[in-house]
Formats: structure tokens, C-alpha cells, sequence
């Protein structure tokens, strides 16, 4: 079998081709070093809360620590003649590395939940920690082969002047090129190619005063300004080659070299075997002790130090360098990239055991309109994703009628693409925080608007503006976690379709849809989605039609319609659907859809009509008669409903399962509906 293997090796990889291959693979490595120092933000340190800083500085220090203050113990297992390389492996096995667990939180799609900001933040912090560490321990090296002091502080003075010129002369470069860049234009290839010719410079020059090549490409990538226009399209242009091509390069070149033939079972390895766990679980011990002061729950602990302890390229490249550089065995080498191989395939296994960031939704209160006080404070979530929604949500926060005796607290989350960096931001806009990303610009026109409204209306409109800025297939997290932070009764999300001023689409974003489904599956509290069809151009008075068939949605949809009924602009009227022939089933329905509408057929505001059907279709016709009345059309979404007569055979025809059947017609366009359309679902997830 290792004869075969020699073989077929030799053919794939030829002995004169080796050095071209590992020269392109630390090409296309370098450049994803230079990507992630894009990619970081380093404000993230300034904005570190103590327990981030906590971990991230305990978890290289104590196995590092517990690690060289036995090497007197390893000693005694090892026979004589053997050496273990206890430095190397201690250092290396005790980082952190941001990158390796940036793309774990990536691939885990944890990366904007609770525990993925505060992997994140450690992570960034441990990154320091342990690049202070190894650059002191490579200039004791140098100073141990050199035994010239003086060699040090020139390569130390070299660096800072490198440092130096980063900071006060390449980075106002790259502002200067983001400033001549048109809003909304690419950045000129000359720039790209430029910065691409910048980075390979001075990854030479960090090589030639002896420190790692890649230092260079990483401080370099630091200097990047994150976002649009440059980061993002440096990231846009690079990332695609180097991880689709470079980087498999590079893990293959380095994989290949571990030669597992050169393991062999004396007293050495038997030392790997036991010394490598117990650096393992100081390093959990490390994560778990601050993470438990904190009162962190002990899945959640165990999660965040299998996440810490994640292991990948740039352990591996660390290993390549020693085993170049003749610091560690081939036996070590092996054994080294057989345990970063194993825990790439385990750790992920472990930390979606340990934790699902879903179940965090599921709450102990009722957050829902019906349950809410009739006159206390209703406090919604409203999702910004275009500026053209801002006028539609404070138009129909405005047909909601707040008072001072019933306000209306709005928390307005701005929702932007997280593009060309790896840490997602949630930010409120009532702390000034800022961040390299300049948000306040960003959401300049989010905090003009409701601050507007809130001025407007005193005591009777409390806003709040959050931005959050994440991957759009994670930005449910964001949406959730705020809701469930506020104790919100609704979260209100935009339709993922367009109308122009004629009733035809004009836009449609499914990545906006994908959202909503996420969002409606797992909301901890009522959604409401809205199409918004023009309410913000209707004039003062409003026609507002609640469509009624029953169920829990249909009774949420009227509460809030309840709330519209005492705004003396608003003429309400309820549209009560029943089925021609009853068949007696669902009567604990029944009554409970007869108790929510008893309160709104007395009410001398609302107009109630009771419309008998016996199909689907006579339902759509009757629908068709009623949206050119009104400006605004109330339904619930219905998803829960197993059988209705009234609804019989629209099903087949539904569009946007999201919406329900009754808003799927509404919001067809064969259905020529011109008023806007609000879709409600109840809360669905609770604790018991």
C-alpha cells in the first residue's frame, strides 16, 4: 500500500514542480491574510465589553502557561536522544485565530447571534494577545541565533517605521481613493491593482526583517477602509480566486507534505497523545471560567470554548513555516496536521449540539396585540431595508391613531448588507456609537424621519433607531433578538415586491422573501407584513377594510384593527366571511371568534357587515368588489388553518405562501388590487 501511494504521489505532484506550487500557494495565501485584515474591524477592541476581554485574553494564556510550565514533566516520558518541540506546539496550539473562527461562525451561520458577536470580540482580542506573544518569541529567537542585541532593535525600529507608514501614509492613500470615487461607481481597477502591488511589498519587506511574511499583508489589510467602495470591492474581486482556488492550493500543499509514515509508536507519540488533549481543555478552561462568572448557561460556555479552541489554515501554515524552518520533525508534523484535520471535523459537530440559537426565540410572555393592554403602550419593531419604506411604516403607524394615552413605542432597525468585512454590528443610535463604517451616514435618513415623527407627535410616539448590519441570510437573528430584547407585541417587515405609481411591479428581491419566511417561522412575537401599494401618498382620511374568516391570526388582525378604530380620520369597516353551511367542527373557534367580534359589531365607529360564501371562489369575487373602496386592506396570514370552506380551492392558485391565502390574492397582481395590504400572524413560539 505505501508503495502505491509513492507511486501515484510522485505523479501528481512531481518533484520539479513542488517549488512553483508552494510559491503560489503562499501567494494565494498572503492575499487571505490581507483579505481578513479587510475584512476585521478593529474598533471591535475599543468596543470589548469585559467579558470578551476576559476570554479573549485567558484563552491563549492558560495553555500557554500550563503548557511551558511542564516541560519539565514531558521530559521525564521522553527517552533519551528524543526532543519535543514543546515551544512550538504550545504556542500554536494556544492561539485563537480570528480567521479560523470567523469562517467556523460563517459556516455554522451563528456569526450575528449572541454567541457569535461574543466569539468574535474574544477572538479579536486573543488574536493580539497571541501576535505579541509570537513576535516576542521570533525576536528571542533571533536574538538567540544572531546573539546580537542589536539586530533586534533594528528589526524592531524597522517594523514600527513600517507601522508608521501604514498609518500616516498608505491609509490616508486609500481614504483619498474612496473620496474620489463617485456614490454608487466601482473603484478604478488602476486603484485595485495598486493595493494588490502594495500588499506583495510589503509582505517582502516584513520577510526581509525576519518576521513572518504575512505580516505585512495583514497590517496592510487593516489600513483597508471597511465597506463600500474599497473594502468591498477588494473583497468582491479577491475572495472568489483565493477561496476558491489559492486556498485549496494551499491546504492541499501543506496536507501532502505531512508524511504519516514517519509515525511511529515509541514514547514520543505517546506523549502527543496525552499532552495535546490537555492543552485542549485548559484552553476550554480558560473560555468556561469567565464565561460561568458571567452566568453564561453551561451549554452556551461549553459552545463559546469548542468555538475558541477552532482549529484551520492558520495552524496549518504555522506548522508548514516551523517544519521549513527545520524547528519541528515530520513525525510532528504529521501528528500535527492529523489533530487540526480531526478537530476541523468534530468541533462543528460539538457546537451545533450544544447550541441552537433558535430556541433563545421562544419566550415565557404572550407578545401579541390581543394580550397587550387595550390602552397601555403598543411597542413595535418596524424593518427598514429601502428609504421608500420609511414613509409607508410612519404612514401606517400614523393610521394606528397613538395618543398619549396610548402610545406607540417604534423601534425602527435599519437592516444593511453586511459586505466586504467578517463581524456583523448591531448598533443603537441613542448610545453614539461609532464605527468604522460611519452608520450615522448610512442611517441618516432612518433617524431623520422617525426623529421627525417623534417630535411631532410628544408623549404619543417613543422611536428608537437601531442599524444592523449582517449577512442577509442572518439578519433574522438582529430582527428576533431586538424584538425579544423590547418585549415587542409586533415585528412589521416590508413585502419583498414593488409596485410602480400604475400598479405594476417595479422590483422584486428574494433574498428579501427568504427573510420574511425565516422571520414568520421564527418570531418571538405577532408579524405583520406589509405591502405597501401607495398609503404614502393617501390623504388625511383613510378607508381601512379587516377582512374576518377566523382563527388566531384573523382575531391578532382584528385587535390591531380595534386600535385603528378610535383614529377619527380612520373609517374602519369589518367584512365577517361565513361559510353558507357550518359543519360543526373547530367550536372552540367558533366562540372565540364570536367573543372578538361581539366588541366590534357594538362599537358605533365600525361598520360590520357579514358576507355568507360557500367556496373559495365566491370569496374571491366578493374580495375583488372591496379593495378599490380602501386604502388599506387588514387580513390575517391563516397559515394554521387546516380546512375552510370559505377558502376552498385558492390554495391551488397561491403565489406567496408567506402571505396567506386571502393576502396572496390581494397581493397578486391578477388580483388589480391598488391598496396597500397588511398581513398579520400571531405569535407562534412560546415556553410553557
Amino acid at each position: 500500500m505505501p508503495q502505491f501511494v509513492r507511486k501515484y504521489t510522485s505523479k501528481l505532484f512531481p518533484v520539479d514542480t513542488q517549488l512553483t506550487i508552494v510559491i503560489l500557494a503562499t501567494f494565494g495565501y498572503t492575499l487571505l491574510l490581507f483579505l481578513i485584515g479587510v475584512k476585521s474591524d478593529v474598533t471591535m477592541v475599543r468596543r470589548t465589553g469585559k467579558k470578551a476581554f476576559a476570554i479573549g485574553f485567558l484563552s491563549p494564556m492558560v495553555p500557554l502557561a500550563i503548557g511551558m510550565g511542564s516541560r519539565s514533566f514531558v521530559a521525564r516520558f521522553l527517552a533519551d536522544g528524543q526532543k519535543f518541540p514543546i515551544k512550538v506546539v504550545v504556542a500554536i496550539q494556544s492561539l485563537s485565530p480570528f480567521p479560523s473562527i470567523a469562517l467556523l461562525l460563517k459556516d455554522l451561520k451563528i456569526l450575528n447571534s449572541e454567541l457569535g458577536r461574543l466569539a468574535l470580540s474574544s477572538a479579536m482580542i486573543s488574536e493580539l494577545v497571541s501576535v505579541s506573544v509570537v513576535s516576542v518569541m521570533t525576536l528571542y529567537r533571533i536574538y538567540k541565533e544572531k546573539n546580537s542585541l542589536g539586530r533586534v532593535f533594528t528589526d524592531v525600529g524597522l517594523f514600527v517605521c513600517f507601522v508608521l507608514v501604514v498609518v500616516f501614509i498608505i491609509r490616508p492613500a486609500m481614504v483619498w481613493v474612496v473620496k474620489q470615487t463617485p456614490e454608487g461607481r466601482p473603484v478604478k481597477d488602476i486603484y485595485t491593482y495598486s493595493i494588490i502591488l502594495v500588499v506583495l511589498t510589503a509582505s517582502v519587506f516584513t520577510h526581509w526583517v525576519e518576521l513572518l511574511v504575512l505580516f505585512g499583508a495583514f497590517i496592510v489589510g487593516l489600513a483597508v477602509p471597511a465597506g463600500p467602495p474599497l473594502g468591498s470591492a477588494l473583497v468582491d474581486k479577491l475572495e472568489p480566486f483565493v477561496s476558491g482556488l489559492f486556498v485549496p492550493i494551499f491546504m492541499t500543499i501543506n496536507t501532502s507534505r505531512a508524511n504519516f509514515r514517519t509515525i511511529f509508536f515509541d514514547s514520543s507519540v505517546y506523549v502527543y497523545a496525552i499532552f495535546l488533549p490537555v492543552l485542549f481543555l485548559a484552553k476550554l478552561a480558560g473560555c468556561m471560567l469567565p464565561a460561568f462568572i458571567c452566568k453564561m448557561p453551561f451549554n452556551d460556555a461549553i459552545a463559546l470554548g469548542l468555538i475558541m479552541s477552532a482549529k484551520g489554515a492558520v495552524e496549518m501554515s504555522s506548522y508548514s513555516f516551523a517544519r521549513d524552518s527545520m524547528i519541528i520533525t515530520e513525525q510532528t508534523m504529521a501528528l500535527m496536521i492529523a489533530s487540526i484535520a480531526f478537530a476541523a471535523v468534530v468541533i462543528p459537530i460539538c457546537v451545533r449540539k450544544f447550541y441552537d440559537p433558535s430556541r433563545k426565540f421562544a419566550g415565557y410572555q404572550r407578545r401579541n396585540i390581543i394580550h397587550s393592554k387595550r390602552d397601555g403602550e403598543l411597542r413595535i419593531v418596524a424593518c427598514i431595508h429601502r428609504t421608500d419604506n420609511i414613509a409607508g411604516i410612519i404612514n401606517l403607524l400614523d393610521t394606528s391613531g397613538p395618543t398619549k394615552d396610548s402610545p406607540i413605542a417604534i423601534y425602527a432597525l435599519h437592516l444593511i448588507e453586511l459586505r466586504g468585512q467578517s463581524s456583523a454590528h448591531f448598533i443603537s443610535h441613542q448610545l453614539q456609537k461609532k464605527t468604522s463604517y460611519n452608520q450615522e451616514s448610512y442611517s441618516a435618513n432612518v433617524i431623520v424621519a422617525f426623529g421627525q415623527y417623534e417630535r411631532n407627535n410628544p408623549g404619543a410616539i417613543c422611536a428608537q433607531i437601531f442599524t444592523a448590519i449582517s449577512p442577509c441570510n442572518l439578519m433574522y437573528e438582529d430582527i428576533c433578538n431586538l424584538a425579544l430584547d423590547k418585549v415587542a407585541a409586533l415585528i412589521i417587515i416590508p413585502f419583498h415586491r414593488k409596485w410602480d405609481i400604475f400598479g405594476s411591479v417595479e422590483s422584486e428581491d428574494q433574498c428579501l422573501r427568504v427573510l420574511n419566511c425565516k422571520i414568520l417561522d421564527r418570531a418571538p412575537c405577532s408579524v405583520g407584513i406589509l405591502v405597501d401599494r401607495g398609503l404614502t401618498e393617501r390623504q388625511a382620511s383613510c378607508s381601512v377594510a379587516m377582512l374576518f374568516f377566523g382563527g388566531n391570526d384573523d382575531r391578532e388582525a382584528l385587535a390591531y384593527a380595534r386600535r385603528l378604530a378610535r383614529n377619527g380620520s380612520i373609517g374602519l369597516i369589518v367584512v365577517h366571511f361565513v361559510a353558507t353551511q357550518y359543519d360543526g367542527s373547530n367550536e372552540k373557534e367558533r366562540l372565540l371568534d364570536e367573543v372578538s367580534l361581539k366588541s366590534m359589531d357594538q362599537n358605533k365607529h365600525v361598520a360590520y357587515r357579514v358576507e355568507k360564501v360557500n367556496e373559495g371562489a365566491q370569496t374571491a369575487m366578493n374580495i375583488r368588489r372591496l379593495v378599490d373602496e380602501h386604502d388599506l386592506i387588514i387580513v390575517g396570514r391563516r397559515d394554521n388553518v387546516e380546512y375552510s370552506p370559505q377558502t376552498v380551492g385558492l390554495e391551488e392558485w397561491s403565489e406567496f405562501p408567506e402571505l396567506g391565502v386571502i393576502g396572496d390574492l390581494l397581493a397578486s397582481v391578477d388580483g388589480k388590487c391598488r391598496a396597500s395590504v397588511l398581513v398579520f400572524q400571531r405569535q407562534r413560539h412560546m415556553i410553557y
